[in-house]
Protein backbone atom coordinates (compact mmCIF):
# COMPACT_ATOMS: atom_id res chain seq x y z
CA UNK A 1 0.00 0.00 0.00
CA UNK A 2 1.24 3.47 -0.88
CA UNK A 3 1.30 6.01 1.94
CA UNK A 4 0.11 9.61 1.75
CA UNK A 5 3.69 10.80 2.15
CA UNK A 6 4.82 8.74 -0.85
CA UNK A 7 2.03 10.17 -2.98
CA UNK A 8 2.90 13.70 -1.84
CA UNK A 9 6.55 13.11 -2.72
CA UNK A 10 5.56 11.88 -6.19
CA UNK A 11 3.42 14.96 -6.78
CA UNK A 12 6.29 17.21 -5.70
CA UNK A 13 8.60 15.49 -8.18
CA UNK A 14 5.95 15.85 -10.87
CA UNK A 15 5.74 19.56 -10.08
CA UNK A 16 9.51 19.86 -10.51
CA UNK A 17 9.23 18.10 -13.88
CA UNK A 18 6.53 20.56 -14.96
CA UNK A 19 8.72 23.47 -13.91
CA UNK A 20 11.57 22.08 -16.01
CA UNK A 21 9.26 21.74 -19.01
CA UNK A 22 8.08 25.31 -18.46
CA UNK A 23 11.70 26.43 -18.46
CA UNK A 24 12.23 24.67 -21.73
CA UNK A 25 9.08 25.97 -23.40
CA UNK A 26 8.44 29.42 -22.00
CA UNK A 27 11.74 30.85 -20.81
CA UNK A 28 13.62 29.57 -23.86
CA UNK A 29 10.74 30.68 -26.12
CA UNK A 30 10.15 27.19 -27.41
CA UNK A 31 6.37 27.29 -26.98
CA UNK A 32 6.10 28.56 -30.55
CA UNK A 33 8.49 27.00 -33.07
CA UNK A 34 9.39 29.25 -35.99
CA UNK A 35 10.33 26.65 -38.59
CA UNK A 36 7.81 24.98 -40.88
CA UNK A 37 9.69 22.18 -42.63
CA UNK A 38 10.17 18.93 -40.69
CA UNK A 39 13.98 18.85 -40.95
CA UNK A 40 14.19 22.48 -39.81
CA UNK A 41 11.84 21.80 -36.89
CA UNK A 42 14.07 18.88 -35.85
CA UNK A 43 17.12 21.16 -36.03
CA UNK A 44 15.34 23.83 -33.99
CA UNK A 45 14.36 21.24 -31.35
CA UNK A 46 17.93 19.93 -31.22
CA UNK A 47 19.33 23.44 -30.82
CA UNK A 48 16.90 24.14 -27.98
CA UNK A 49 17.76 20.85 -26.26
CA UNK A 50 21.48 21.53 -26.63
CA UNK A 51 21.12 25.00 -25.11
CA UNK A 52 18.87 23.65 -22.34
CA UNK A 53 21.33 20.90 -21.45
CA UNK A 54 24.26 23.35 -21.44
CA UNK A 55 22.37 25.69 -19.11
CA UNK A 56 21.45 22.76 -16.85
CA UNK A 57 25.13 21.71 -16.77
CA UNK A 58 26.14 25.21 -15.68
CA UNK A 59 23.42 25.07 -13.00
CA UNK A 60 24.70 21.70 -11.73
CA UNK A 61 28.31 22.88 -11.66
CA UNK A 62 27.38 26.13 -9.90
CA UNK A 63 25.22 24.30 -7.37
CA UNK A 64 27.81 21.66 -6.55
CA UNK A 65 30.58 24.24 -6.11
CA UNK A 66 28.35 26.18 -3.70
CA UNK A 67 26.85 23.30 -1.72
CA UNK A 68 23.37 23.86 -3.18
CA UNK A 69 20.97 21.48 -4.87
CA UNK A 70 20.61 22.06 -8.65
CA UNK A 71 16.89 22.75 -8.31
CA UNK A 72 17.70 25.68 -5.99
CA UNK A 73 19.51 27.64 -8.74
CA UNK A 74 17.30 29.76 -11.01
CA UNK A 75 17.12 28.60 -14.63
CA UNK A 76 16.13 32.01 -15.95
CA UNK A 77 18.77 33.71 -13.82
CA UNK A 78 21.46 31.37 -15.12
CA UNK A 79 20.36 31.95 -18.70
CA UNK A 80 20.45 35.74 -18.18
CA UNK A 81 23.89 35.49 -16.58
CA UNK A 82 25.22 33.49 -19.54
CA UNK A 83 23.85 36.07 -21.98
CA UNK A 84 25.44 38.89 -19.95
CA UNK A 85 28.82 37.15 -19.84
CA UNK A 86 28.98 36.34 -23.56
CA UNK A 87 30.66 39.65 -24.51
CA UNK A 88 33.39 39.09 -21.89
CA UNK A 89 34.48 35.74 -23.32
CA UNK A 90 37.20 37.35 -25.42
CA UNK A 91 38.36 39.61 -22.54
CA UNK A 92 38.84 37.02 -19.80
CA UNK A 93 41.75 34.78 -20.73
CA UNK A 94 41.59 32.56 -17.65
CA UNK A 95 38.84 29.95 -18.07
CA UNK A 96 38.84 29.10 -14.35
CA UNK A 97 38.29 32.76 -13.50
CA UNK A 98 35.41 32.98 -15.98
CA UNK A 99 33.80 29.83 -14.57
CA UNK A 100 34.12 31.10 -11.01
CA UNK A 101 32.51 34.44 -11.94
CA UNK A 102 29.73 32.57 -13.74
CA UNK A 103 29.11 30.14 -10.87
CA UNK A 104 29.10 32.89 -8.23
CA UNK A 105 26.62 34.87 -10.27
CA UNK A 106 24.36 31.84 -10.71
CA UNK A 107 24.51 30.90 -7.03
CA UNK A 108 23.26 34.36 -6.06
CA UNK A 109 19.98 33.67 -7.86
CA UNK A 110 18.42 31.04 -5.65
CA UNK A 111 14.86 29.79 -6.07
CA UNK A 112 12.92 29.42 -2.84
CA UNK A 113 11.60 26.10 -1.59
CA UNK A 114 7.86 26.18 -2.24
CA UNK A 115 6.40 22.72 -1.64
CA UNK A 116 2.72 22.02 -2.23
CA UNK A 117 2.38 25.12 -4.35
CA UNK A 118 -0.81 25.45 -6.35
CA UNK A 119 -0.77 27.05 -9.79
CA UNK A 120 -3.86 27.16 -12.01
CA UNK A 121 -3.45 25.87 -15.54
CA UNK A 122 -4.03 28.88 -17.76
CA UNK A 123 -2.39 30.17 -20.90
CA UNK A 124 -0.56 33.46 -20.66
CA UNK A 125 -0.25 33.98 -24.40
CA UNK A 126 -3.29 35.92 -25.60
CA UNK A 127 -4.98 35.03 -28.83
CA UNK A 128 -4.57 37.58 -31.59
CA UNK A 129 -7.61 39.56 -32.68
CA UNK A 130 -7.21 38.52 -36.30
CA UNK A 131 -8.74 35.71 -38.29
CA UNK A 132 -6.55 32.82 -39.42
CA UNK A 133 -5.20 32.95 -42.95
CA UNK A 134 -6.88 30.02 -44.66
CA UNK A 135 -6.34 30.89 -48.31
CA UNK A 136 -3.48 32.45 -50.30
CA UNK A 137 -2.57 36.05 -49.44
CA UNK A 138 -3.39 37.25 -52.96
CA UNK A 139 -7.04 36.24 -52.41
CA UNK A 140 -7.28 38.66 -49.49
CA UNK A 141 -6.01 41.69 -51.40
CA UNK A 142 -8.58 43.88 -53.16
CA UNK A 143 -8.57 43.35 -56.90
CA UNK A 144 -7.23 46.19 -59.03
CA UNK A 145 -9.81 46.80 -61.75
Amino acid sequence: MISKDDISALFRRRWQAELHLRSLKTIMQMDHLRCKRPHRVRNELRAHMLAYNLIRQVICDAAMSGKLQPWQVSFKGTMSTLVELLPTLNVISNVDELCEVLFQSCRRQVVGNRPDRYEPRVLKRRAKGYKLMQKPRRDYKPSEA
